[in-house]
């Protein structure tokens, strides 16, 4: 007899041969039964994702019907496909699944339950089932009992390949978000960030739309002693994972998280991290997590050791392990805590402009929220020879189907509404662009981080720069005040001058591009770079004054919440009055600059 939840989806399967919510140990057990993977030294499965080692943003689409029509930002990253093309697709994989076994999990997505959605899994190969229970929210025995129908499902099917004339894809690989029936499709492909993102993807829909909570690419920790949290902001290579990862804070999450009336919560039960270059010195944390439970892509073990190698990539650099948010020791396993106090968006800036660390305005972090700044170095592409600005919106906007000014202005709402601090942090180089200069210190990132965190930063005094419209302390605790200012780093100041230009206009042009509809928030929030800015910045230089500077009174932080359980309020932090006389900034003796090589392993990772 077929099983009848499978048959009302499409898949037809004798009862007895569906795998119904299979604990991990057997989960392991069928994927190495099935030649799958195999298990390393440290208890991890190790699997090979096939061709496709990462994610495929060209073969990602969201189904064309009436009603998401008019709300999805149609474009390059939301693809449209029709709903002819989705039956057809999804008949495909149905038919594949069903002359398989195929395995079921039922999970939550959504910590705070006021605000989670049920996402069943029907996925053809045990690893991706293991995935889907490791990343997802876990319900207990009560919420399995009484969870019903699912609001989601996912078919998931590498073996399944489209053809893109039958089926109207790009490839062989389809990535298919249907909002009206409820269905995600992921077909051709055996990377399972696919299978995490889409998930994602439909969150980033539903509780905007139905339930007024911000979700955003991002991670959150909260310090126990105080209860203050924080959430980061970042693209891959920015320090995101390892960043919030800190021994002294509780971690919330590590990359999608909620933000209710009540607070931030994480939408995941686990952690997906890069395991390039993975050391147990440097990120003890995650190290520690690869175990028997967790999921390792495109590691390469040892032949007779079953060691895993984090330094080979010669699969690809992208390897990656998942493992449920328990297996990281100062987690909060509720996965929730209150508004956050501190707000921080990172960015690899590999012109080596950017200061280590600046303060936001309200209008300031909603513009670098919409910006979504970091960069790509020469050697990551084919054809890249120097420095290439990358904007993502939102930090995130491969996964966000409604249109980014949704998310900002909630985010500007949230920001202005319970005075949460915001900071810029670019973990990226320092002492001129990438090739002359180097990245940035771990440590001293560290350093910066917590000094934002604790407050303790807001002890400096700060110079508003005109040209990129931000604060820059002059000292900050535990690092060298030489650091901070960027300009200061570099051997010659006039190249940092032109560079500097040249990366504010890239600002401008691409907010311009993106946001017409937004100059009040460009003019408020974005760099002004005015008419014949480079002869004005030479004049300066010529006269021994930094251009574009001027002094900003000291203001302590705002005081903090006591009370874990107390939501949604935060003390009015006071206004910053700017004095606008030119500051005296002297030229310090420049840091020292080296040649990148052919260093690959990134020291902060997403």
């Amino acid at each position: 007899m077929f099983d009848e939840k499978l048959a009302e989806v499409g898949v037809r399967v004798q009862e007895e041969d569906v795998h119904w919510d299979l604990s991990v140990p057997e989960l392991v057990e069928e994927s190495l039964s099935r030649k799958e993977g195999e298990l390393a030294s440290n208890g991890s499965l190790v699997v090979l994702t096939g061709e496709r080692t990462g994610r495929s943003p060209k073969d990602r689409f969201v189904v064309d019907t009436p009603n998401v029509h008019n709300r999805i930002a149609w474009g390059e990253v939301n693809r449209p496909i029709t709903p002819e093309h989705y039956r057809r697709i999804k008949r495909g994989i149905c038919e594949r699944l069903s002359e398989r076994d195929p395995f079921v999990v039922r999970g939550l997505v959504g910590a705070d339950r006021k605000h989670a959605r049920k996402f069943m899994v029907i996925a053809e190969e045990a690893h991706q089932a293991l995935f889907a229970r490791q990343m997802m929210v876990r319900p207990n025995r009560f919420e399995l009992w009484r969870y019903g129908e699912p609001d989601f499902i996912v078919l998931a099917a590498p073996g399944f390949k489209c053809d893109p004339v039958a089926h109207g894809t790009n490839s062989e690989v389809a990535v298919v978000l249907n909002f009206e029936e409820r269905v995600i499709l992921v077909a051709g492909t055996g990377y399972s960030g696919e299978i995490k993102k889409s998930i994602f993807s439909a969150m980033n829909y539903v509780l905007p739309v139905e339930d007024n909570v911000l979700t955003m690419h991002c991670s959150a920790n909260v310090d126990p002693t105080t209860n203050s949290s924080a959430v980061f902001f970042g693209l891959s290579g920015t320090g995101k994972t390892t960043l919030s990862a800190d021994p002294r804070r509780q971690l919330i999450g590590d990359d999608e998280h909620g933000w209710s009336e009540e607070g931030v919560f994480n939408l995941e039960g686990g952690c997906y991290a890069k395991t390039i270059g993975l050391t147990r010195y440097r990120e003890p944390e995650i190290y520690g997590a690869i175990r028997f439970g967790s999921l390792c892509e495109n590691v390469i073990l040892n032949r007779n050791t079953r060691r895993p190698d984090y330094n080979d990539d010669s699969v690809t650099e992208n390897t990656r392990v998942s493992y449920p948010v328990e297996y990281i020791d100062n987690a909060v396993l509720t996965g929730q805590d209150g508004v956050p106090e501190v707000i921080i968006f990172l960015t690899a800036d590999a012109f080596g402009v950017l200061p280590p660390i600046a303060r936001l305005t309200p209008e300031a972090a909603k513009y670098q929220f919409l910006t979504g700044f970091t960069s790509k170095v020469a050697g990551t592409e084919e054809g890249i020879e120097e420095p290439q600005p990358t904007f993502s919106s939102m930090f995130g906007e491969p996964f966000m189907p409604l249109k980014p000014t949704v998310y900002a202005n909630m985010l500007g709402e949230r920001i202005g509404r319970h005075h949460v601090r915001c900071y810029l942090v670019n973990t990226g180089w320092t002492g001129g662009p990438y090739g002359i200069g180097h990245r940035m210190d771990l440590g001293a990132t560290r350093a910066i981080v917590e000094a934002a965190l604790d407050g303790s930063v807001e002890e400096s005094t700060f110079v508003h720069n005109e040209l990129f419209n931000f604060d820059v302390p002059l000292t900050c605790p535990g690092v060298s005040s030489q650091i901070l200012d960027a300009r200061s780093t570099w051997a010659d100041p006039s190249a940092y001058d032109e560079a500097a230009i040249k990366l504010a206009g890239m600002f401008q042009e691409n907010f311009a591009k993106r946001f017409p509809e937004m100059p009040e928030v460009a003019a408020k929030g974005g760099p002004v770079v005015p008419a014949g800015a480079l002869s004005q910045l030479h004049q300066a230089a010529r006269a021994g004054n930094a251009p574009y500077t001027a002094e900003v009174e000291r203001v302590p932080p705002a005081p903090r919440r006591t009370n874990a359980h107390t939501r949604g309020t935060k003390p009015h932090q006071k206004n910053v009055n700017r004095v606008h006389e030119p500051a005296a900034h002297g030229t310090s003796k420049p840091g020292r600059a080296r040649k990148a090589g052919s260093r690959k392993r990134r020291s902060q990772r997403d």
